[in-house]
């Protein structure tokens, strides 16, 4: 009675005559919060991580960031002197690499004076984005809001106190890191002005000649303004004296635009001319928003973010937590798990895309839109070995297809340069490739890019950059599965790709090799490893080419260089199985680690697992080879590389490894405030853990819906609502005792839902009306049947499918008669046991006996042709049939 009321409270659905999962109100909010305001100690100049000055521990790991994508805001919430750090994506300076840097905007600062402060509060609600201080001071009760509001492209605070006159305070806003024009071009201008009610912030950054201007209104009910200017140091204040309540807004911007002739010209200082200044769009933003009462902005705001924000819920637990967030995340690091902490971690991902990425805006970056750094660690670039990718990882899984739209335009504004640079470099790598007509050899991108620049493949990362970055493309079409999309936009960027990466292939004994080749940030010998063919370009060139084959066919296309890349594939060779039974990431290692480093935090040799799909439950061997890889690789590493290896983990199936690297990034890499980090701050180790957890619930590459694929045995019970599956199909699904009660369909556009879970052949599949609906068995664990636009379905009465217990500890000996001896310790499950194997660089095992009553085996390498090294897997059968995972052991011949 006390876990059907459990199920009851926690899961009331179809099956007990309620709202679909998807339907159903959701109290619990989603909220980080601190009893304590954010510390603000200033920078220090003798912390210079990645060359980025001055560090501040304090914005880095106490600030709450806000966001519309046409700027980011850190919020310290104190009461003294407080602190609010303004962002805009294209203010750069001269930077590290030649490709410019983001640098901070402003500081605005706010003299309260409230030194005896209680009952402190501060707070940033994830389900509508609103920013909230509390607390008392002399028997007044103060409250602060603040959102970014991407409708009407402001920052809104607004002050108020239980009590009339009792607002009074001085805004000091000021412009950080100014210097005279120099020769080095990194100068920086720029003077405050108040007049009125309106603080004007404005300048010039030298090096890109950027013309910058933010304004500050200050509107209050009750009480006096009073502008105060210091011309002799530039600063302009305003000062409010005994105000009720008071509304400021705050618009920044720049004179940079989104456009091609940005990338092309290679002067710098004259990238932006004749662009307009961009005072115009800044004061009339302001005049527009202060039209509207504050009740009227935060409205528009929430309308907007909570049609987002509000497609996707994932809960464990009912039990909100008792203390700050800062506490929470510390006993969690302490070993004390919490379930509400995951989930908010999940959910703060999908709060930091939509705040950085919108469309009409830069697309989110290394740090998103947020960063204090005169010059910015790695230069808040876009980087292409992996990390902007992991920025969009999350935004198709997770039903926030639409922010793809930022970089999908940044893309189409660097593409005519790209094309460029991909004459450039076919001319010069592989001449006799090489078409003289501009377009005929594709586009490229190499690993750096920014507002301004974008770096060719070359260096540390090869020319699978390029495939990398494609495959966004064509997920964004297999998720949405618009039409239209995938002809003006998706298609022609994955052709254009595909005959660029068809051009860097060389014939080398019978396959097509990418030479020159890197895998990204590898070095031996303390420097960048260059080879030919690594396991990086290949997989990434035949996850291109396959991507572009499989849509020319939708399209009915003919292209010309269809059939030159269609011949290449098959000769691409992009997995090699090595003599650790690991994927080699070099075809000239035999061992793994013999090139490079060990535990090195790139796992590029992986990328066709995730976020390629070569690797699959269709390859098993290739599954085991790369689930060896990851364990040698290490589950320790930087923030971002556990994220990466967090989601190839859940491809893999594994749970509660999976869960492993999620625990680690909590524990490891996590700052107060909830930001991921390198060290330092770096935004992708959030969105990819985000990702990994939409990854563990649920997945769709290999053709079917597959939910709960990597659950992992912590989460005994949970749901979720909202998740997208490729095919436009939104899944929803609740499980108790790590078994699902029921999964729920919507069907977005229609089409054939195939759909994998264990015994799912014997369940019962009904319709929006109750009506039972006749499914297609394809196997006793996936079944298929056809939907219309907007049908949705539920899955029930799944039946248990008993878990066998593998066999462990398997041992190969070679004998003196050439015989190949193995045993391995008995399962209690088995009936019989099975013995595979796998040879050289094989994608699927072979089985090659059937053991009962027996725990060891022996057969000849000889009855095998051209054996090199072998993987050897036995399972375990129980009495039903049903199989257990396997056990691995390896021999080199």
């Amino acid at each position: 009675m006390k876990k059907a009321l459990q199920l009851f409270l926690f899961i009331p659905l179809f099956l007990l005559g309620f709202q679909s999962i998807a339907q159903q109100k959701i109290e619990k909010k989603y909220q980080l919060w601190y009893n304590k305001p954010a510390p603000n100690r200033g920078g220090d100049m003798n912390i210079i991580k990645a060359k980025g000055k001055p560090y501040d521990d304090d914005w880095e790991n106490w600030s709450l960031p806000i966001g519309n994508g046409y700027l980011g805001a850190s919020l310290f919430g104190r009461t003294d002197t407080d602190r609010i750090q303004l962002t805009e994506n294209s203010l750069s300076n001269l930077g590290l690499y030649g490709i410019g840097s983001l640098t901070n905007f402003a500081e605005i600062i706010m003299d309260f004076n409230h030194l005896n402060s209680s009952n402190y509060v501060r707070s940033l609600d994830l389900d509508d984005a609103v920013s909230r201080v509390k607390y008392t001071c002399d028997n007044v009760n103060y409250t602060r809001e603040y959102f970014a509001s991407y409708p009407d492209k402001v920052m809104v605070i607004k002050l108020t106190a239980d009590q009339a006159s009792k607002i009074s305070f001085t805004m000091r806003p000021y412009i950080p890191y100014l210097r005279a024009t120099n020769e080095l071009k990194d100068g920086r201008t720029g003077h405050v002005f108040a007049s009125n009610n309106t603080i004007t912030l404005s300048g010039n950054m030298q090096y890109y000649n950027i013309d910058y201007e933010g304004q500050i209104k200050v509107i209050p009910i009750g009480g006096t303004i009073i502008c105060k200017n210091d011309e002799q140091n530039d600063h302009g204040q305003i000062e409010v004296v005994k105000a009720d309540s008071v509304v400021i807004l705050v618009s920044i911007g720049t004179n940079y635009q989104m456009k091609s002739s940005v990338f092309l010209e290679p002067d710098g200082s004259q990238k932006l001319k004749n662009f307009p200044h961009p005072h115009a769009k800044v004061q009339n933003n302001i005049e527009e928003a202060s039209q509207k009462t504050y009740s009227q902005l935060l409205e528009s705001h929430l309308k907007d973010y909570q049609t987002l924000f509000s497609r996707a819920r994932f809960n464990l637990t009912d039990k909100l937590p008792t203390i700050p967030t800062d506490e929470l995340l510390d006993n969690y690091k302490k070993g004390i798990p919490d379930r509400y902490l995951e989930e908010l971690y999940f959910q703060f991902g999908r709060y930091l895309l939509i705040s950085s990425s919108r469309k009409g805006t830069l697309p989110s970056n290394l740090q998103g839109i947020w960063t204090q750094y005169d010059v910015s660690p790695w230069t808040s670039g876009y980087w292409h070995n992996v990390n902007v990718q992991m920025n969009y990882w999350p935004v198709f899984n997770t039903n926030l297809a639409e922010l793809f739209t930022s970089y999908e335009d940044y893309n189409k504004a660097f593409r005519e340069m790209a094309v460029k640079n991909a004459d450039d470099y076919i001319k010069r790598i592989n001449p006799s490739k090489y078409d003289s007509v501009s377009g005929n050899n594709g586009w490229c991108i190499g690993t750096g890019a920014s507002p301004y620049a974008i770096q060719a493949p070359g260096g540390h990362s090869g020319p699978g950059t390029g495939g990398f970055t494609t495959k966004l493309f064509w997920d964004q079409y297999d998720f949405t599965r618009d039409d239209n999309l995938l002809k003006k936009s998706d298609y022609p960027t994955m052709l254009s790709m595909a005959k660029f990466l068809s051009k860097t292939v060389k014939d080398t004994l019978g396959f097509y090799l990418a030479s020159p080749s890197a895998s990204p940030e590898q070095r031996q010998n303390k420097e960048y490893y260059q080879t030919v063919g690594c396991a990086f370009d290949q997989q990434m060139i035949y996850e291109s080419i396959n991507d572009v084959l499989k849509a020319a066919k939708l399209l009915k296309d003919n292209d010309k260089a269809l059939g030159i890349i269609k011949n290449q594939m098959g000769k691409l060779d992009p997995i090699q199985v090595g003599w650790s039974g690991q994927i080699k990431e070099y075809r000239e290692e035999k061992k793994y680690g013999e090139i490079g480093e060990y535990k090195h935090r790139h796992i590029s040799q992986l990328v066709g697992l995730y976020p390629g799909t070569i690797i699959n439950s269709q390859t098993p061997a290739w599954i085991d080879a790369a689930k060896k890889t990851l364990t040698e690789r290490g589950n320790i590493s930087t923030g971002w590389a556990m994220a990466h290896r967090l989601n190839t983990w859940a491809r893999t199936k594994d749970g509660d490894t999976s869960f492993l690297l999620l625990q680690n990034l909590l524990q490891k890499t996590t700052n107060k405030n909830l930001w991921n980090t390198h060290p330092p701050f770096q935004i992708d180790g959030n969105f990819g853990g985000t990702a990994g957890i939409a990854e563990m619930l649920l997945q769709s590459h290999e053709g079917y819906i597959e939910p709960l694929a990597a659950l992992p045995s912590v989460w005994k019970s949970g749901n979720y609502s909202g998740l997208v599956a490729r095919g436009n199909f939104e899944v929803s699904a609740a499980w108790e005792n790590e078994h699902a009660e029921i999964i729920e369909i919507i069907s977005k556009v229609g089409g054939i839902c195939k759909i994998k879970y264990p015994n799912i052949s014997r369940a019962t599949v009904k319709n929006n009306l109750d009506n039972v609906v006749a499914f297609k068995v394809i196997t006793k664990d996936l079944i298929s049947f056809s939907t219309q636009k907007n049908d949705s379905f539920s899955i029930s009465n799944i039946p248990l499918q008993t878990k066998v217990i593998a066999p462990d500890g398997l041992e190969v000996q070679k004998e003196n008669n050439a015989n190949v001896q193995i045993y391995w310790k008995p399962s209690v499950d088995a009936a019989h046991y099975k013995v595979y194997i796998a040879n050289n660089s094989e994608p699927s095992y072979t089985l090659i006996s059937t053991v009962k009553k027996s725990n060891q085996f022996a057969f000849k390498p000889s009855q095998f042709n051209k054996i090199e090294r072998a993987t050897i897997k036995v399972t375990a059968v129980n009495k039903d049939g049903q199989e257990s995972m396997g056990v691995l052991a390896y021999f080199v011949q």
